[in-house]
């Protein structure tokens, strides 16, 4: 069986599972992140963060996108362009105007400027402890990380559910690693 296959087939089991966690876990999750806070401390005045609107069954980031803005953070969504592209990320900040961008996922207009993130927020089907995730099969993710780390030093955490873990995510050499994983029940440095 190819890799692709593989993934393929991780993809519909991860979903079916994040789907039953989410009935289960979702009550207070995203409180509970939001609360916790952020592995990571902000550089400097302006340090830019992308977070992500929670879609469908992933966890919520909502009230940990209100505690980001509190503690002084640039906020921002990520933006599809185009297939095989980077994502570019667009400021915006609770309140504020969003339009229905690919797949009816909510982003920002195209007048909000653009910024570079220094950390990224990173939805999931499946995370392992290395810090390999299993994404949605656009590498979207991947190539924004390939391309932001060559620029610059950024930090990437998965948003998940516990149990969305599973022993070993299967992964190619272009998979990127996640920096640390945050859940309703821990918040770990992965590797």
């Amino acid at each position: 069986m190819s890799l692709a296959e593989i993934k393929r087939l991780a993809r519909s089991k991860a979903t079916l599972i994040r789907n039953e966690v989410h009935e289960s876990a979702k009550p207070g999750a995203g409180a509970v992140l939001a609360k916790r806070g952020l592995p990571v401390a902000r550089n400097t005045p302006g340090s830019v963060i992308s977070a992500f609107h929670s879609f469908g069954s992933e966890i919520s980031t909502f009230e940990l996108f209100d505690r980001l803005v509190a503690d002084g953070w640039t906020t921002a969504l990520p933006v599809v362009v185009a297939k095989n592209t980077p994502l570019v990320f667009r400021q915006w900040a609770p309140g504020e105007a969003l339009v229905l961008g690919r797949w009816n996922i909510k982003v920002p207009p195209e007048e909000a400027p653009e910024v570079l993130p220094d950390v990224l927020l990173v939805p999931l089907l499946a995370f392992d402890r290395q810090g390999y995730r299993l994404g949605y099969g656009g590498g979207f993710y991947d190539r924004t990380l390939e391309k932001l780390r060559g620029l610059k030093p950024v930090t990437a955490i998965g948003i998940a559910y516990a149990g969305q873990e599973v022993d070993e995510v299967p992964r190619d050499a272009y998979d990127q690693r996640l920096d640390w994983i945050m859940t309703e029940k821990e918040t770990f440095k992965c590797g």
